[in-house]
């Protein structure tokens, strides 16, 4: 068993103001993200800027609502302000993404780009973005696994006294290591639009499922359709269908 490293969630103080790892780590997931995409020189500056603050608005508005209607639905019956209280954590990626799409697809009709051709800029740097919020998720002591005597298991905060998979950090491994080499390469050879995009989905969608068998379900939710599948498996189904017509259609070369 290794010790939980028990690093404080804040990183600085300034007088009563707080700045969370968490917080940071999302500000360098965006900056990261810009520079990458920068690096391409396939949008202009001022289309970029445009870009990661749509984006920005997509993940964490489709992030907080995805995770009020994936998992925390019983609360916001509860509490018709839940959720507006993002302080009280609760983030869908599911959710981010579709926000992302959303962002993606209002960025291509006011530039008169295919909205394929701009997630294929975007979905290569996506992984860089995960894995920050995964250590952000590790560093909270949140998310963590099921139980485990794996020599590597560790007894998480507020998670009781047995060790467990640190989940968080296998999928820092899996959707933001991997996952960003796997594109990385796949660029390489993808010659029409859309194709990088299917396959991040495919990749993604795949990891998850592979994570979630480590994770420790969401507590108000549990084990679904019988106890075989988690919420966060159900959602990345759907992703790998999607990412895999994608990838096999027949559609335009790219231009860049």
């Amino acid at each position: 068993m290794l010790p939980y490293p028990h690093i404080d969630p804040v990183a600085l103080k300034l007088g009563p103001v707080a700045i969370h790892w968490y917080g940071l780590l999302y500000l360098v997931a965006f900056a990261g993200c810009y520079v990458l995409i920068l690096l391409k020189k396939q949008l202009s500056r001022l289309q970029l800027d445009d870009l990661i603050f749509y984006c920005a608005l997509g993940v964490i508005i489709g992030g907080r609502l995805g995770y009020a209607l994936f998992y925390g639905m019983e609360f916001w019956k509860q509490d018709p302000l839940f959720v507006f209280k993002i302080w009280k954590g609760g983030m869908s990626f599911h959710g981010g993404l579709l926000g992302v799409v959303l962002a993606i697809a209002y960025f291509a009709q006011k530039n008169q780009k295919s909205i394929l051709w701009v997630g294929d800029i975007v979905a290569p740097v996506v992984p860089f973005g995960l894995a920050m919020g995964r250590l952000g998720n590790f560093i909270n002591g949140e998310l963590w696994g099921r139980v485990s005597d794996a020599p590597w298991a560790m007894v998480f905060p507020n998670a009781g006294s047995v060790p467990r998979h640190p989940s968080s950090l296998y999928e820092f491994l899996l959707e933001g290591v991997l996952l960003y080499l796997v594109l990385a390469v796949y660029a390489g050879y993808a010659r029409r639009v859309g194709q990088i995009s299917g396959m991040f989905l495919v990749g993604y969608g795949l990891c998850r499922i592979v994570a979630e068998c480590f994770r420790q379900p969401d507590e108000q939710l549990g084990f679904l359709l019988g106890g075989h599948i988690t919420m966060g498996q159900l959602l990345s189904v759907p992703m790998v269908l999607i990412g895999l017509y994608f990838v096999f259609r027949k559609s335009p070369y790219r231009s860049v």
